[in-house]
């Protein structure tokens, strides 16, 4: 049975300029390159050859039309360990104007945003389940808080795996 996803792999406009953006806004670190036309990207944690490889088709490129006009792939999520580092990666991806949304889901806290061709992807940070409070974390979607959060979890909280 399956176990996890080991790896996206993304057709983008141009791989260097998407792999500029998601090492600037999420840490990546390039694992491995096709010259221009491809690049792997890891993230400083995994033990994978590569979490997200992009191809680069050409400026002409149409934009993606999944949940538009057509089926396709609507986000990928990427997990941060800290509430402290979903504050960064908020930070930055406000600053750069690429965040869009942002939710508490109750057991999960979310970020969403959209990379230079308008892929969306979300950053997340699970609730630990030791401290899951089933009468307020509930599944479903509300306003993001993140100050109140980092009071009642504190910044270095983990996830236990």
């Amino acid at each position: 049975m399956i176990r996890r996803l080991n790896h996206a792999v993304l057709f983008v406009r141009g791989a260097i300029v998407s792999s500029e953006f998601y090492i600037k806004m999420l840490g990546f670190e390039v694992s491995g390159s096709m010259g221009t036309t491809g690049v792997f990207l890891s993230t400083p944690k995994s033990g994978n050859d590569h979490d997200l490889a992009l191809f680069g088709v050409g400026a002409h490129a149409a934009a993606s039309e999944a949940g538009r006009r057509s089926v396709g792939l609507y986000h990928l999520a990427w997990e941060v360990d800290t509430l402290a580092e979903l504050v960064e990666v908020r930070d930055r991806l406000a600053a750069s104007g690429a965040l869009h949304g942002a939710t508490n889901h109750g057991v999960s806290r979310s970020l969403y945003a959209k990379d230079p061709d308008g892929l969306g992807f979300e950053v997340m940070w699970e609730v630990p389940a030791d401290v899951v409070d089933p009468a307020i974390d509930l599944p479903g979607l509300a306003p993001l808080d993140l100050d109140a959060d980092i009071a009642r979890f504190g910044p270095e909280t983990t996830r236990n795996r």
